[in-house]
């Protein structure tokens, strides 16, 4: 525990889906902690991560993006997790996308707290060269509500992500550190392989797999520096399993190869990878499915 920090608090990241929030999150931690695709709304699960500095320590919390269009028990159960995470923590940050207010946006900027500091993080500020055109979209914006402060960001590049840092810091409370130095997330290593294939799958499916994929770890062994991973990737059809697969199984080889790099690398110890894919439909309205996944 580090008894130099002065201020230590929750911070949740909020915003419709595909904003870049799993990206901002991975920026401000310094490294990967939560799953990031092109892929409107990777994130399903409430993904803390931690940065330690002398004066302050951020918890952040990632979230699945509002879902504003599309029923069904799991979306039902993500919008469920969004608004129970906003009412534990100490400071929203709302992530919107440079150039582009929607009513997306403003419908998430409507359900935010009025009771606690409400930062605006307007992502990819690179995609708008023009100043007045930027000063244009931020009264836009701060039309909808007013906000603590307001600070631009390139997530993917991490151009202002210090700034924010630095912004963000006075808004936590005063309090001594809530994790140790060098902890980064409160996620397990069975969580985290599900997430990296996850992430693998969407990476290297491009847009014929949709939304409607699950990973299922049946089996975690921890064997000294060796750990042996067996997993199911859930999808509702046939032929969405046949494209999973790929010509010769190459596509699974695929991905199962990256995700297993990239869990070595996370684990630091030798991973064994086993990757199968099943077909179960409807498994998104599965209770006991969701409840598998950590998702009720």
């Amino acid at each position: 525990m580090i008894s130099s920090v002065l201020r230590s608090g929750f911070v949740a990241i909020v915003g419709r889906p595909n904003v870049g929030k799993s990206t901002l999150l991975n920026k401000l931690v310094g490294q990967k902690v939560s799953i990031t695709s092109r892929k409107a709304q990777t994130t399903r699960h409430r993904v803390v991560g931690i940065r330690t500095e002398p004066e302050a320590q951020f918890v952040f919390v990632d979230t699945p993006g509002f879902q504003l269009r599309h029923g069904g028990r799991m979306n039902a159960a993500l919008n469920r997790s969004v608004k129970q995470t906003l009412t534990d923590v100490d400071v929203v940050l709302v992530v919107v996308e440079a150039g582009k207010f929607n009513q997306g946006d403003s419908q998430v900027v409507s359900l935010l707290p009025e009771d606690r500091p409400v930062l605006l993080v307007i992502n990819k500020q690179d995609e708008i060269k023009d100043k007045a055109a930027m000063l244009a979209f931020v009264q836009q914006v701060s039309a909808a509500r007013p906000f603590a402060e307001i600070v631009p960001v390139s997530a993917k590049h991490g151009t202002g992500v210090e700034i924010l840092l630095q912004v963000l810091a006075k808004y936590l409370p005063e309090g001594p550190a809530m994790y140790g130095e060098d902890d980064v997330t409160d996620q397990t290593e069975r969580v985290l392989a599900a997430e990296l294939i996850r992430e693998k799958l969407f990476r290297l499916s491009g847009d014929e797999i949709p939304y409607a994929t699950a990973v299922v770890i049946d089996k975690f062994e921890e064997q000294g520096k060796l750990r042996r991973i067996f997993a199911s990737i859930l999808v509702d059809r046939d032929s969405q399993k046949a494209i999973v697969i790929g010509k010769g199984g190459e596509k699974l080889k695929e991905i199962s190869t990256q995700a297993r790099i990239d869990m070595e690398k996370a684990f630091d110890c030798k991973v064994y990878l086993e990757v199968w894919v099943k077909v179960k439909g409807g498994w998104a309205d599965d209770v006991r499915v969701l409840k598998s996944l950590g998702i009720e």
